[in-house]
């Protein structure tokens, strides 16, 4: 028996020398030519799931303007006294999710930016860009890029919610610690966990269900794409467990069903667009990107006004297939104020054709509104507002309050403008207390007090 297969040896040698083929080439294995590349051993699942996902990842930097004490900002802006502000840069990361440029990161990551510039892996040069809306309690915001010229851009496809096997491999790409475009593998560890000492970027925050992995995520991974073996969008990088734990390997990421949720609220909710021209549509979609389908409509709202109702199916909009949450929103925003557009939609079954014109948010919730509901009207001013106006015999007046007062919050929360505080008035019922936060400030000659505390006002 043993002849047979020592001759078997023999001959297999043979037929590889005389092919021309060093044994050494046979053992190790031929080098592969052109034709043969895309049958490398290499390109394994991992390797064509980054080729897919890499060019719609982005390093974020940004620049923002920092007082370290806002109280002294505002004393100081009463008095004329304006202080150098510090300039502080950071960076992250982000993903593309349209090919027009829209990006999403967390919210710690551009928040306080006064400037944000992202690039990419394959290029360079900084691109400007915006931020469009933010869901603070998601730690999702949304941005567009603003190139120089027109430009496509690949863009990462969605997983469906809750599309997820525990232990499947899972990879995370982002710009940890500012090296540039990086990629790490592991596992998915859990699909619901509430951590309760995670620290995005040095900051500690308490959402729930957030994605765990043990892909290495470090500082700034935060709002870069975690991924499956398909190079899908399964949730957006955004913390790591305490070091001071003694943790490894625990990293968390915001899961694809709470950042569907985050863009039905920034792109089909109260607001739309950015800036002082926003836009009023008063009607909230379904999170989820098909089909597009209303949740709520606020009354009194365009939206009301046009004749949508709860559970109303988008199924055109100016005769065009309604596409995504994205689409439907670039199609309001375009449309602005100015004209009307047509909506087909399904209710019961039956279609119907609503006409639906926004409205700008500041001719509804502007100073007025204020004026009518809580007697006093504001005056925009770094760090709060100053009480412009009091009315003889309104909620602010009955609260003592006097002009040259300074409103610091409004419910626990600060304002970013006029608009927001008129929304946040407006909300209330007639009856309603409102807590308004105030810096008092008395001058005596050299010397200068200031007094802060809160008021409650009842909305009338």
């Amino acid at each position: 028996m043993k002849r047979p297969a020592f001759w078997f040896h023999w001959f297999v040698s043979g037929l590889l020398l005389g092919s021309g083929i060093p044994c050494s080439a046979a053992e190790n294995g031929p080098a592969l030519a052109p034709a043969e590349e895309s049958l490398d051993v290499r390109r394994d699942p991992t390797v064509i799931a980054v080729e897919k996902v890499l060019p719609s990842v982005v390093n974020v930097a940004t620049r923002s303007r920092v007082h370290n004490d806002p109280q002294e900002q505002a004393f100081r802006q009463f008095w004329g006294y304006q202080p150098r502000p510090d300039e502080q840069s950071s960076r992250g990361s982000g993903v593309v999710i349209s090919d027009d440029g829209y990006v999403l990161t967390n919210v710690h990551v551009v928040g306080d930016a006064d400037e944000i510039w992202v690039t990419f892996f394959d290029n360079p040069e900084p691109i400007p860009a915006e931020r469009i809306a933010i869901s603070v309690d998601k730690d999702v915001a949304l941005l567009k890029l603003k190139p120089k010229q027109e430009r496509h851009f690949r863009a990462v496809h969605f997983a469906k919610d809750d599309d997820l096997f525990l232990g499947e491999t899972v990879l995370a790409l982002g710009n940890p610690f500012g090296l540039g475009s990086s990629v790490s593998r592991g596992i998915l560890s859990s699909k619901t966990r509430r951590p309760g000492g995670a620290a995005p970027q040095g900051e500690r925050l308490d959402i729930a269900d957030w994605l765990q992995t043990d892909a290495s995520v470090n500082p700034g991974n935060s709002g870069g794409p975690l991924v499956n073996l398909r190079g899908e969008l399964i949730g957006l990088n955004v913390a790591i467990l305490n070091p001071q734990y003694g943790a490894q390997g625990i990293g968390f990421a915001i899961p694809i069903r709470r950042i569907n949720q985050a863009l039905a609220e920034v792109l089909s909710g109260e607001s739309l667009g950015s800036g002082p021209d926003r836009l009023w549509f008063g009607a909230r979609l379904e999170p989820g990107l098909r089909p597009l389908t209303v949740q709520a409509v606020q009354p009194a709202s365009p939206a009301a006004k046009a004749g949508l109702k709860s559970r109303d199916v988008i199924l055109e909009v100016d005769g065009n297939r309604s596409g995504s949450m994205i689409d439907f929103n670039r199609a309001l925003v375009s449309a602005s104020n100015k004209r009307d557009l047509d909506l087909t939609v399904r209710r019961n079954g039956e279609t119907r054709h609503v006409t639906l014109r926004l409205q700008q948010e500041r001719e509804v919730f502007n100073n007025e509104l204020v004026r009518k509901q809580l007697g006093l009207t504001l005056k925009p001013v770094q760090g709060g507002f100053a009480v412009a106006s009091v009315e003889r015999g309104g909620p602010a007046a009955k609260a003592n309050l006097e002009p040259g007062n300074y409103v610091i919050a409004i419910d626990g929360q600060q304002p970013d403008d006029l608009v927001t505080v008129a929304k946040l008035v407006a909300s209330k019922a007639p009856g309603e207390p409102v807590e308004l936060g105030i810096l008092m400030v008395e001058k005596n000659g050299f010397f200068t007090r200031r007094y802060q505390g809160t008021v409650e006002l009842r909305v009338r």
